[in-house]
């Protein structure tokens, strides 16, 4: 009996590669924003949540369909509770948490695992290489008025919205 060795792509990921690109290319770059605005103030915008906010409305409604579209807005409701508890207790701050709470619309809930293990990869990756740049005195030059050099709170922005751009680029190459 011959095993079926079919060459067929089995998708790793519940998100759609169509929805993720349609997607990846706007939140990319709010996605930069979020980090650079971290990185640099110490501050997630309002602004760049909304954009996020915005772009799930718009390119959600076209790109998903519409039970997991509107999934998204109870994954919204869900994580910005847990947020907001997270931040009463100091853990997050509460740009994290609103931008948190945006990020969680574009994860299909069957994505949820493989989502948190990339958010805990990247808050590693990020935490060690924020830690490691900040003693170098060539970037410090380059970035002379960088707040988070100096504070002692994480600029979580920068794991954050590196999971969600590469969660996207992933559903795009790997998802159903």
């Amino acid at each position: 009996m011959e095993a079926n060795q079919s060459n067929e792509a089995v998708p790793v990921l519940e998100i759609t590669s169509t929805a993720a690109l349609w997607l990846l290319p706007v939140v990319l770059p709010i996605c930069l924003w979020v980090m650079y605005t971290d990185l640099k103030d110490m501050k997630i915008r309002n602004k760049a949540v909304l954009a996020l906010l915005a772009t799930y409305a718009v390119i959600g409604f076209i790109a998903l369909p519409l039970d997991a579209y509107l999934w998204g807005y109870a994954h919204f409701a869900v994580i910005l509770v847990i947020g907001f508890l997270l931040n009463m207790t100091g853990a997050l701050g509460a740009g994290d948490v609103k931008f948190a709470a945006a990020m969680a619309l574009f994860v299909s809930f069957a994505d949820t695992g493989v989502f948190m293990m990339l958010l805990a990869l990247a808050i590693i990756a990020a935490f060690m290489l924020h830690r490691i740049a900040r003693l170098m005195p060539f970037i410090r030059a380059a970035t002379p008025n960088w707040v988070s050099w100096d504070a002692k709170k994480f600029p979580m922005g920068t794991a954050l919205g590196s999971s969600l751009a590469i969660y996207l680029a992933l559903g795009a190459a790997y998802g159903a």
